[in-house]
């Protein structure tokens, strides 16, 4: 972190109750066996024209080194942490592939269960956002 220059990172501890609540119990399944989650972050006021290519590389630099310490098979992230470099939907053709690849990171072994409900209550995908849950391709 000392090498990247100004970059945040934050350790919020799991474990207790949470590990007690059944990964598949709800949408987030981050619980037992999880010791904590990580946010980076990085804050900065420059407004010079390389400034932003600057920090954000930082960032993914110190994600890039955490690699062989954090999960794996997929990498988990947390969906209040949104990270749209981990995949986004235009909802074309291929608008599950697309979904699977970031759901599966957000919700683990619960996406497949998210979709199969989503299909059922909005067929259309009404609601929607470019990292919402997809909905199964129709079978036509």
């Amino acid at each position: 972190m000392i090498e990247v220059g100004k970059i945040g990172l934050v350790f919020n501890p799991y474990g207790g109750k949470m590990g007690e609540i059944p990964s598949d119990a709800t949408p987030f399944p981050h619980r037992k066996g999880n010791i904590f989650k990580m946010q980076y972050s990085v804050t900065w006021k420059d407004p010079s024209p390389g400034a932003t290519e600057n920090f954000l590389n930082e960032v993914k630099m110190l994600y890039s080194y955490m690699t062989p310490f954090v999960s794996k098979n997929p990498r988990s992230t947390y969906l209040n942490y949104r990270d749209l470099d981990i995949g986004v939907n235009d909802f074309g053709k291929n608008s599950f592939e697309e979904g699977q690849v970031y759901g599966s990171k957000y919700f683990n072994d619960n996406f497949d269960r998210l979709v199969n409900i989503k299909t059922e209550v909005d067929p259309q995908n009404f609601f929607r956002n470019e990292q919402s849950i997809p909905v199964r391709p129709s079978k036509a």
